[in-house]
């Protein structure tokens, strides 16, 4: 289970912050949760956003907390559900930023509702409806697909 902690980042559909805390403060908790020395931690803080409590970061910059929260200590493998899901062209840009820079050496498990957001983040693209896998591959086999793709009635 240590080990399993220590390399799985999560970010739920929903943001689990808290409003007291400020963004340094979120990260640090986070990251002693996943076990990293002190003084990995201090390595990994963003001094630009340190200020901010949570309560004052707008529906982007929380979501995008959140979606950091889930890289803090080398997770090797994170799971990333609807991370765009409810914020504004900018801050879904902020955040693909934010996933295309930590992507590298990682395994993400990522879901959405955007062809666009899974055909730039994604090197392998799944469809799934009602629980059952319709068609797998990659952007540019959709790209290809797509005059095709009635037969996936969703």
């Amino acid at each position: 289970m240590e080990r399993i902690r220590q390399n799985l980042g999560m970010c739920p559909q929903h943001n689990v912050l808290f409003d007291k805390l400020s963004v340094e403060e979120h990260l640090w908790f986070y990251s002693q949760l996943k076990g990293m020395a002190e003084e990995d931690i201090r390595k990994e803080m963003d001094k630009s956003v340190q200020v901010y409590c949570g309560s004052t970061l707008s529906g982007g910059m929380k979501r995008k907390l959140s979606v950091a929260i889930a890289f803090v200590g080398g997770s090797r493998a994170v799971i990333l559900d609807e991370p765009t899901a409810g914020v504004d062209p900018y801050a879904r840009r902020a955040i693909w930023d934010l996933i295309l820079k930590y992507k590298q050496g990682r395994t993400i498990l990522l879901s959405t509702h955007h062809m666009d957001e899974a055909d730039l983040l994604g090197d392998r693209i799944a469809i799934i409806s009602h629980g059952k896998l319709k068609c797998c591959g990659s952007p540019s086999f959709f790209l290809f697909l797509t005059p095709f793709l009635s037969f996936l009635s969703c």
